[in-house]
């Protein structure tokens, strides 16, 4: 890629302008903490869609660092993970790897991605006995929403710190776990109902494929969920949710779409949508990644709002079940449950085939941030956690706790997963329990982080643990018992080998940027994650209320001087984000040429339509282009390119939702030939207020 320069206008920062806050009634009143064992009053559980572990870590802590990509670098004795290399950028798992693939390194202009197949019995037929030698022939995706069919099985590739440089950073500076496993294999829904019961048994009713011996297998929509498909199934017996309403402990459950968009015949529409990466419009909710819909007790069908903010948390309409804006109500009116799980919309939960590691990094720094620099930021543990791997390539073979024999295994030969299933079910006769099949696990290797001011810093434990993990973790610190009913939590690995409660040290927070996911400190003004994006626009005249603001190219090193990351001289001398050099070379950083380049552009808005117009110097008869997008608190409305005419361009910006009252961010991003040359790229943001 070319190393470019960026020239930074606006107001100092890419630093999106927060959505207003909205108070309701009563809202910041206090509820009583429950009490704890640990010094954690607050767990916030992100959970995250579809990455292998070896996906988003395989490398780690290497990158590639490619020019004018963001730039990682570990810290002096940064702890090397189970991972595909050697302790650097190779090894045997990348260039003699025993599937018909090797690995390779996805560019973070690669986002979007095919989706893998990531059901129960492919996923076992590539771990193949343990060989991990089939995933091209058995979980290799053929669709995606970009590109129909794939051009190339991707199933065995991975993104490195230049891409997932916020997930990378955070391990820096906090603790990751790399024994982390799915607690069954399977696909999102499995996942998500061991999150919350470490149990997929007690679903109904038998659906081949989708529900066998009385146990979860599929991705079918949750029973008590008035915005699931006509297809739906139930689960029975008791789940986190319930045990923490019998102890007090004030819970959530916030999910990306859950508010209704509309109703339609007395039912509730979940039918919000936003746009990913890569120009594709995205249904926000899916109700199959809602759990606790599938039980009676723990369920909202008819998505009802909370009755007032102050009630988030507590046993009233809502039910524990909640909109992704009804969490940031919470956290800025000051009454944050004691446990919220946290699911971003769809095109920023990291899903493969409809989302993406950029827009997925944008969504965690913006919400890890928040929780940082609000006042439970001293007592909170953030966990990031993920669903299920999506299929993809993954090294390590879990080890098999529970065996099974049923005509969907088939880890072991046709019909069998693991050993000991034969023991195990005369164990359950023995003590006069049913055996539950098609349970076999652990599955997948998956990602799992702890984010708090005691986690352990830049650490790496190797203990091995499971997604019931995290709720014993909970039902430890508040005394809520184990579930008991089959559940994997009283068997599950602990968490607490990733916590120091009894040192003095505590770990800072981290101020990322959430474009780039770099410490703020490092992050390079205007770089904008805007790949794949096809052309679009519609000209048309600003209107009134129009405001302006412009910018010019630098001549001769733009920012920076003589000194920084650079090259003549290591981390000094010549070098720098500008002048002579930069991240390795005499240019293109800073250019030697001089670029006489300049945009001006204005916004109209009549109500809430938004006009942008713009015009350049210096570019006449070049090729040239102008990038938008318009946020509000990190959330994407509108990602627009249009070819610039004579250098001037109008675009009326179509966001994917309708536009509300509030303060919103537009972004611009201007190319020309002429910037190329000179390794430049001009970057605007402006505040921009509506209603």
């Amino acid at each position: 890629m070319r190393n470019r320069k960026i020239l930074m206008g606006g107001l100092g920062g890419v630093i999106a302008a927060a959505a207003a806050a909205v108070s309701l009634g009563m809202a910041g009143a206090e509820t009583p903490e429950a009490p704890t064992k640990t010094p954690i009053k607050h767990v916030v559980v992100i959970f995250d869609e579809n990455i292998s572990f070896d996906h988003y870590f395989g490398t780690y802590p290497y990158a590639a660092n490619p020019q004018g990509e963001p730039k990682f670098v570990a810290a002096p004795g940064t702890p090397s993970v189970n991972g595909l290399t050697d302790g650097g950028l190779g090894g045997a798992l990348l260039t003699d790897n025993p599937n018909e693939l090797n690995p390779e390194r996805l560019d973070r202009s690669q986002p979007i991605t095919c989706d893998n197949n990531h059901d129960y019995t492919p996923e076992q037929e590539a771990f193949d006995g343990g060989l991990m030698d089939k995933f091209v022939q058995d979980t290799a995706g053929e669709f995606s929403t970009v590109t129909e069919p794939c051009p190339k099985p991707v199933v065995m590739d991975y993104y490195d710190g230049n891409s997932v440089t916020a997930l990378w950073n955070y391990a820096q500076h906090y603790a990751l776990n790399d024994e982390s496993f799915g607690t069954t294999f399977g696909p999102s829904t499995t996942g998500a109902l061991n999150l919350i019961s470490g149990q997929t048994h007690g679903a109904s009713p038998e659906i081949t494929g989708e529900v066998e011996n009385g146990t979860d297998i599929g991705d079918k929509d949750p029973f008590y969920d008035d915005c699931s498909s006509t297809s739906r199934i139930k689960m029975e017996g008791p789940n986190i949710g319930t045990l923490m309403n019998g102890k007090g402990v004030t819970w959530g459950w916030f999910q990306g779409g859950f508010a209704p968009s509309s109703h339609k015949e007395g039912k509730p529409v979940c039918g919000s949508k936003h746009t990913n990466v890569a120009n594709v419009e995205v249904e926000d909710y899916s109700a199959h990644h809602e759990p606790f819909q599938y039980y009676a007790a723990t369920s909202n069908p008819e998505h009802l709002p909370p009755s007032a903010t102050n009630q988030i948390g507590t046993t009233e309409q809502a039910n524990h079940q909640y909109d992704i804006s009804d969490f940031k109500a919470a956290l800025e009116a000051g009454v944050m449950p004691d446990v919220s799980f946290l699911k971003p919309p769809k095109y920023e939960d990291g899903h493969a085939g409809y989302s993406d590691p950029l827009d997925e990094q944008r969504w965690l720094v913006e919400t890890i941030n928040e929780i940082q620099e609000s006042k439970y930021w001293s007592s909170t543990a953030i966990v990031i956690a993920y669903d299920d791997s999506d299929g993809w390539y993954d090294h390590v073979m879990p080890p098999i706790e529970r065996s099974s024999e049923s005509a969907s295994d088939a880890l072991n030969g046709k019909g069998v997963c693991g050993s000991h299933a034969k023991e195990e079910i005369a164990h359950a006769a023995a003590e006069e329990e049913e055996f539950q099949n098609d349970r076999c696990g652990l599955g997948p290797r998956l990602p799992l982080l702890v984010i708090s001011p005691y986690a352990k810093q830049n650490y790496v434990d190797d203990t091995v643990t499971d997604q019931t993990s995290i709720i014993r973790f909970v039902e430890e610190n508040w005394s809520l018992g184990a579930l008991g009913d089959g559940s994997a939590d009283a068997e599950a690995g602990t968490l607490d080998n990733m916590f120091e409660f009894n040192g003095s040290k505590r770990a800072a927070k981290l101020d990322l940027n959430e474009v780039t996911g770099e410490p703020e400190a490092d992050a390079k003004p205007g770089q904008l994650p805007m790949t794949n994006v096809p052309a679009g626009g519609y000209p048309e005249e600003a209107g009134e209320n129009e405001e302006s603001w412009e910018e010019e190219a630098a001549e001769e090193g733009g920012q920076g001087n003589e000194g920084g990351q650079g090259n003549k001289g290591g981390n000094g001398n010549k070098g720098g984000n500008g002048n002579k050099g930069g991240q390795g070379n005499e240019g293109p950083w800073g250019g030697k040429g001089k670029s006489h380049v300049s945009l001006s552009c204005h916004v109209g808005h009549r109500g809430k339509q938004l006009v942008v117009g713009c015009s350049s110097t210096g570019t006449k008869g070049e090729r040239s282009s102008l990038r938008l997008r318009l946020q509000r608190g990190g959330k994407l409305y509108a990602n627009q390119q249009v070819n610039m005419n004579d250098g001037k361009a109008s675009v009326v910006v179509h966001p994917a939702k309708t536009l509300k009252k509030g303060h919103y961010t537009l972004r611009l991003a201007f190319d020309s030939a002429a910037l190329d040359q000179s390794g430049q790229l001009i970057a605007q943001h402006k505040a921009i207020s509506i209603g």
